[in-house]
């Protein structure tokens, strides 16, 4: 990708004003320091610093810098006083899923607050409670002097705590109920969607309003279609979230893939006069295209008139010129040799022809993401003689389920006993598994037995695809990686014994062609992490001689595919390509029919796999391309370039 999104201005086009980070970590740390500057400046004058608070994955990175502030330059949070925007009702605070707990375990007892200090809506009171609990909490707010800031996620119905859609602008704190989308959201961490509360206690829009200042945060692709709605769009009751353009003092905080969908970012030439490059004109053309649903070649002048893109032909020339050019370069992306062809005229192609056969290491962060995400690329790269490693970078073992761990463990006790060997202390084990799940808690984590037996699940499985696709057990590695291994849903930060055992395999191998994922929509953020670690190994590997002839190809997941524009390499697959990559992924049958974590999305992992590739395929031949079955797609890493 030739451009970066930071380099658009993106201040013309929104209806809230809004900041552009390359990554959430980067938006993080801007709002925590702008948290960090106000408790300061109030402590040195002896005042309070009131602060409006939320949970979820968006502002974990916050509390994380907060915490680092006060355990490092510290930053005191004795005058702090803080209202939690919400909790599921009911809800005991001590359950893992209740945003009590996630306050506790994410900033309050890594810090100085004063117990006291601390107000979260209670999802314990009896139904006759509820009322008079709102509007005492209404009545502390006001008492503490007002919400100085409050910090916000936005949900996928464009929720701003848990007001819903239908809430009205002046609403207050209250008792409602979620919407099906906010709970299917909300599956995961509940382990199934019947186990989401209906209910919640939740701040009202107006008491939202009230704050002095306004942060709403989002980071991912999955939050981009409702961030360009809320911003962009009208004042709408159903998307809760555009009364914020009533504020005057909100900001609105973003990485590059929450604001992908912006028309600054996605069409700036809709919104005014742009400097033209090659990047810029290969997404106008191909935007056109789709648009007017006419291929690139078919384009006429008129057309560019007519959508404000006049000056790309005052550049180049003609229409013509202008489609042919970017017809080659899409074209040229295609191949059906992601290892290279050899003896092939390389120029315009996506890989070299040379060395053949090339050493192509996969990483996968859970078991299955390499013949999910990239299993036809896998299976054209063994067939074609390429010497193909993977290295599953965790175990999985969080997204197996309780029955599929009873009924492992049952097969080892009856096995033994069918061998008529002494099989006490299977049976003891057994046991001891089979009494654990029976008395376990929703959400609390597993023995560590039985995320031995769930990671074992998840390994055969993933050999079994393995050795179905053709790859011999020794090129098949286990990383386990460290961060991943806590029994729940939120994992460890990135460290450095991550990236030593990452580094340590690229050493091994010395690959000419690195696969990893670029899908950072993953809700859980272990894609996210799984990549960070795979960077820095590769930045601590740069100077090496091996290292200058090694690429890097970012393949997405069951998530999200690449636009069309920043694709570098389309791998082509036939029908019976498609078939075999299907047949792979149903190895993996502890994640077939019904996955314990299968976000927001109904269909199995193969139906989105099958989907997306297709899609990707129907894209091209839109654009006037060949037509495919299915389509690979991968963006080449060139940081290290």
């Amino acid at each position: 990708m030739s451009v970066s999104l930071t380099d658009f201005d993106i201040s013309n086009h929104e209806r809230i004003p809004t900041q552009l980070f390359k990554t959430a970590i980067e938006g993080s740390l801007y709002v925590a320091n702008t948290i960090a500057e106000l408790i300061d400046s109030r402590n040195k004058e002896s005042k309070p610093t009131v602060l409006g608070l939320a949970t979820g994955s968006t502002p974990t990175q916050v509390y994380d810098e907060l915490v680092r502030k006060h355990k490092e330059e510290g930053l005191s949070f004795e005058r702090v006083i803080t209202f939690n925007l919400d909790e599921y009702y009911p809800m005991s605070p001590d359950a893992h899923q209740s945003y009590n707990h996630f306050m506790h375990e994410y900033l309050f007892k890594h810090i100085n607050i004063k117990t006291e200090n601390i107000h979260i809506p209670d999802g314990t009171l009896k139904k006759d409670k509820i009322i008079s609990f709102c509007e005492e909490y209404e009545t502390k707010i006001v008492q503490a002097g007002g919400l100085d800031i409050q910090i916000l996620g936005i949900g996928r119905t464009g929720h701003i705590g848990f007001n819903e859609p239908g809430s009205i602008i002046d609403s207050t704190t209250r008792l409602i109920t979620l919407d099906r989308l906010t709970k299917l959201d909300a599956s995961s961490g509940f382990f199934d969607i019947e186990n989401v509360p209906r209910r919640a206690i939740t701040m009202g829009v107006g008491t939202i309003l009230q704050a002095k200042r306004i942060f709403m945060m989002a980071w991912g692709e999955g939050k981009a279609n409702i961030i360009r709605d809320t911003i962009e769009g009208d004042i709408n009751s159903s998307i809760p979230a555009t009364f914020l353009q009533q504020h005057n003092q909100t900001e609105v905080i973003l990485d590059t893939a929450a604001a992908a969908e912006l028309t600054q970012i996605k069409s700036p030439w809709l919104a005014g006069p742009i400097k033209w490059d090659n990047f810029l004109i290969k997404k106008a053309v191909i935007w056109l295209s789709l648009k007017l649903a006419k291929p690139i070649l078919k384009l006429t002048e008129e057309d560019y008139r007519e959508f404000g893109m006049n000056d790309i032909l005052v550049e180049i020339g003609t229409a013509y010129n202008v489609n042919i050019r970017v017809f080659n370069q899409i074209q040229h992306t295609i191949t059906g040799w992601p290892g290279g062809k050899p003896n092939a005229e390389d120029t315009y192609r996506p890989e070299r022809k040379t060395p053949f056969p090339k050493k192509a290491l996969i990483f996968s962060p859970h078991p299955d993401d390499d013949v999910i995400s990239m299993g036809g690329t896998f299976i054209r790269l063994v067939d074609q003689g390429h010497k193909v490693y993977v290295a599953y970078q965790t175990s999985g073992n969080i997204a197996v389920s309780d029955e599929d761990a009873v009924r492992f463990a049952d097969f080892v006790s009856d096995y033994h006993n069918a061998l008529k060997i002494d099989g006490s202390l299977v049976d003891s084990i057994f046991s001891e598994i089979t009494n654990f799940l029976a008395e376990k808690n929703q959400g609390e984590p597993d023995s560590e037995e039985i995320k031995i037996i769930k990671g074992l699940i998840r390994r055969g499985e993933a050999k079994a695809a393995c050795r179905y696709i053709g790859i011999q057990d020794e090129n098949i590695h286990f990383l386990d990686l460290p961060f991943y291994e806590t029994g729940r849903i939120r994992k460890k930060p990135v460290s450095p014994k991550d990236i030593k055992i990452v580094k340590r395999l690229i050493e091994e191998v010395k690959p000419h062609q690195i696969y990893a994922a670029g899908d950072l929509s993953d809700p859980h953020g272990t894609h996210r992490i799984c990549l960070e670690a795979i960077l820095q190994a590769l930045h601590e590997l740069k100077d090496q001689d091996w290292m200058k002839n090694c690429y890097v190809w970012l393949y997405r997941g069951a998530w999200q595919e690449w636009d069309i524009e920043d694709i570098e390499m389309a791998v082509p697959l036939s029908p019976e390509e498609t078939d075999k990559k299907r047949r792979a992924i149903f190895k993996h049958q502890s994640q077939k029919d019904r996955p314990l974590f299968p976000g927001t999305d109904k269909r199995e992992f193969w139906q989105r796999a099958d989907d997306r590739t297709r899609s990707t395929a129907v894209a091209y031949d839109k654009l006037g391309l060949a037509e495919y079955e299915a389509m690979e797609a991968f963006v080449r890493w060139k940081e290290l370039d």
